[in-house]
């Protein structure tokens, strides 16, 4: 199942050759134009209510204010017509086939690659339950959220999950975020033909990229990126009315290749200047983003050359 709080997030994730049945929840942000293009998707939706954690200190720590809306995915634990539900965030893209995670038990998830200890929220199976959904808001209402947003919320609810036994901690490769595809292109090298599920964190999502734009700003380009736009462009685009579609300006100037041939081909991560397509050398929102290339252009022997230079007056 997945969630949509916004038109933004409801580029619902590809789900390859499931044979489960698929559920999307939804907001009244959610236009009716958008909710016809996700019923066609999904077996079954549900509209539900906003819950707003409204706890504005917390959230300002992360600097992520809109997170407080993701208290809504709460609500999933309310579809007890399941007997087990996989969760994904609408801005998770599922690569391959992930059935398997019907046989973990509640509550699994993967863990969190800014603190291993928690996991990330992306993506979990749990069993749903009215009695676990009061209990959550009661935590909720008791004890808050240690970041303002389901994440902390989850994690002191389900504080054991670090403790647990294997079953309870998802592999990462159900849940690769794109702190990884940045930080660590060695391991996603190595494990690329292994990963099941893509998990486009934070607020450069794929949807969101212009290209050709007249503003000329910068985006993240990565393997995953471009693969979201092929599928994107073969199987969605199509369907889709003029109001909702997600147009480039410039034509892409990459192919895609199938997803195991990754691990035979350096990985792709670079900033593209989107008003001419060519790559920025330096990065500035890399680093704003505290993604630095630190095996790359931002090596230490590269920034002391610049401040060699600056010194000699060069």
């Amino acid at each position: 199942m997945s969630s949509a709080s916004d038109e933004s997030f409801a580029w619902v994730t590809l789900v390859v050759d499931t044979r489960h049945k698929l559920h999307v929840m939804y907001t009244e942000g959610v236009s009716a134009e958008m909710r016809a293009q996700l019923d066609r998707v999904f077996d079954d939706h549900t509209e539900v209510n906003v819950l707003d954690s409204g706890d504005a200190e917390n959230l300002a720590l992360i600097n992520r204010p809109d997170l407080g809306v993701t208290f809504t995915k709460l609500h999933c634990w309310l579809l007890t017509q399941y007997s087990k539900c996989v969760f994904l965030d609408a801005d998770t893209f599922v690569v391959q086939n992930c059935d398997e995670l019907f046989e973990r038990p509640e509550f699994s998830a993967a863990p969190d690659v800014g603190w291993p200890d928690i996991f990330n929220t992306g993506v979990f199976v749990f069993v749903p339950s009215g009695q676990t959904y009061r209990n959550l808001l009661g935590f909720a209402l008791s004890y808050g959220s240690f970041d303002g947003g389901d994440q902390g919320l989850l994690n002191s609810y389900f504080s054991g999950w670090r403790e647990s036994d294997a079953s309870h901690r998802l592999p990462f490769i159900y849940n690769v975020t794109t702190a990884a595809i940045y930080g660590y292109a060695a391991a996603l090298k190595r494990f690329a033909s292994k990963v099941k599920i893509i998990h486009f964190l934070g607020k450069q999502k794929p949807w969101m990229i212009h290209y050709g734009d007249s503003v000329g700003g910068l985006a993240f380009i990565s393997d995953y990126h471009q693969q979201w736009f092929q599928f994107y462009t073969n199987a969605v685009q199509q369907n889709l009315p003029p109001s909702l579609a997600v147009t480039t300006t410039l034509p892409l100037s990459f192919s895609v290749q199938p997803l195991a041939s990754f691990e035979n081909r350096p990985i792709v991560s670079q900033l593209v200047d989107s008003s001419a397509g060519r790559a920025v050398v330096g990065g500035y929102d890399a680093w704003e983003a505290g993604l630095p290339d630190y095996l790359g252009a931002d090596a230490f022997a590269n920034i002391q050359k610049v401040i060699e230079k600056s010194l000699k007056g060069e």
